[in-house]
């Protein structure tokens, strides 16, 4: 999938062909047997099989007696990954190829590619599409950069002008998806997987990786690594490896599958191939291919606060574990890093969101706090003792800084009782002076403290709080 990149900032048209031929036109049986015989899954996380989706928009499509759109999820809302931009960025050519190959096949209406809006990288595909005279069948639409953008019904219902957030767990995006017709979605480095399959054939596809799972992974470096990129390497090459070449210090773990994954031990991560069952068998998770060792200098507790709050800010608010547990998840942990929690009380937090919510968000939420409790018992304990580990949080872990807010936490003094819950919930923005009245900053109240903010609000027994702009 890299190929070239050595050579050429971006691959235009003309040079992008020297190193990917034009792509030889496919069946629905020819797409399903190709990725069967190599058990192509999808990039963006899931790791669902390719041919069972394409399967599925066929069936879905011929039960119907309805026309197929093919969608390529290029939004990458997870702070920690790059690679599809990467590929977006640099290799727009490819992407294009692996979705005109599946639309091919399916005699698809149109093509569309969601893209995050404003970057770099929908400049870059616009201009790949314009460059092949593909407008009127390839559509590019940007999407808001958020977290839960990325999650397939949110990409679909942005593809619809409609607000970008997830659909629910009801329905398949391959039964009704764009304009309600059957819908192949997938990421934008499974759509350029396929079209190296199709460059390749199974057995040429297999010739690198493991046997059991052939072929290469796009892989996001970051934390702690010196040389943070993204890598293209085969299944089965150490982890280490790939976090030596980045000049990657592992310290108290390396995060795995990102923001919705699992936590290794230093002693995993030394020994685990990349792959997902071998990542699986030390409990952790593929996902869509982001790697972030912390190093020893930063304090891993704290960093997985900054994060469960960015996420718990990220959500679409669409069900009470979104709403309401995640705020108190990224709460408790809080005061678990100031040493006045247990970790028995965000571990029951966590799993009372999982299982509940309208989409996956507050699942994957829970699996990376539950992971980051287990992994990280010995720095818990030194904050449990002392109130903090001694080290201070340098934000490996990246999440979008936060935006000009003009948001205030306001006082109603008619109303105000003085109870001093808010002070517990929201003590970022709240002290109690000497007779236990709420003291609010004036600084604002940017998007990751929102949600300990409308739980105060909420909370308050005399309502006496309220957000106001301005």
């Amino acid at each position: 999938m890299t190929a070239g990149l050595d050579r050429h900032r971006r691959l235009d048209y003309e040079t992008h062909r020297e190193f990917h031929p034009e792509p030889p036109r496919h069946t629905v049986e020819e797409i399903v047997a190709m990725a069967e015989a190599v058990d192509l899954r999808g990039r963006g996380g899931a790791a669902f099989p390719f041919a069972r989706k394409f399967s599925a928009v066929v069936a879905a499509a011929r039960r119907k007696n309805a026309e197929v759109v093919v969608v390529v999820n290029g939004t990458e809302g997870e702070p920690a990954s790059t690679k599809d931009k990467m590929l977006l960025l640099r290799k727009p050519h490819l992407i294009i190829d692996g979705a005109l190959i599946a639309a091919d096949a399916l005699n698809a209406v149109e093509v569309v590619i969601g893209v995050a809006e404003g970057h770099m990288a929908q400049n870059s595909i616009i201009a790949a599409v314009e460059e092949r005279k593909l407008d009127g069948y390839v559509r590019v639409v940007g999407l808001p950069e958020r977290f839960v953008t990325g999650e397939g019904g949110s990409v679909v219902n942005g593809i619809m002008g409609r607000e970008a957030v997830p659909r629910g767990r009801g329905g398949r995006t391959s039964d009704s998806g764009v304009r309600s017709l059957p819908t192949l979605l997938s990421n934008a480095e499974t759509y350029s997987q396929l079209a190296i399959l199709s460059q390749y054939g199974p057995d040429g596809y297999a010739e690198a990786g493991a046997p059991d799972e052939p072929g290469t992974v796009l892989l996001t470096i970051g934390g702690s690594a010196m040389r943070p990129a993204v890598v293209e390497t085969p299944t089965g090459v150490p982890l280490a490896t790939v976090l030596d070449i980045c000049g990657a210090v592992v310290g108290d773990g390396v995060l795995v599958g990102g923001y919705h994954g699992r936590w290794l031990t230093p002693v995993d991560a030394a020994s685990v191939p990349v792959s997902r069952k071998s990542l699986a068998d030390v409990g952790g998770v593929l996902g869509a291919g982001i790697i972030v060792p912390l190093g020893g200098e930063t304090c891993p507790l704290g960093e997985t606060v900054r994060v469960t709050s960015y996420l718990a800010a990220q959500s679409a608010g669409q069900c009470g574990p979104c709403r309401l547990g995640l705020p108190d998840v990224a709460y408790l942990l809080k005061d678990l890093s100031d040493g006045n929690g247990s970790i028995e009380a965000v571990r029951w937090a966590a799993v009372g969101t999982r299982g509940r919510g309208a989409c996956s968000h507050p699942d994957g939420t829970s699996r990376f706090v539950l992971s980051a409790l287990d992994t990280f018992k010995d720095d818990i304990s030194q904050h449990l003792m002392n109130g903090t580990c001694g080290r201070p949080v340098y934000g490996l872990l990246p999440i979008p800084a936060d935006d000009d807010s003009k948001l205030r936490l306001v006082v109603d003094w008619t109303r105000c009782q003085g109870h001093g819950l808010c002070a517990k919930l929201f003590p970022d923005r709240v002290n109690l002076d000497a007779h236990g009245y709420p003291v609010i900053s004036d600084s604002p109240v940017s998007n990751s403290l929102l949600p300990q903010a409308r739980k105060a609000i909420e909370m308050c027994p005399a309502l006496a709080l309220r957000i106001e702009e301005g």
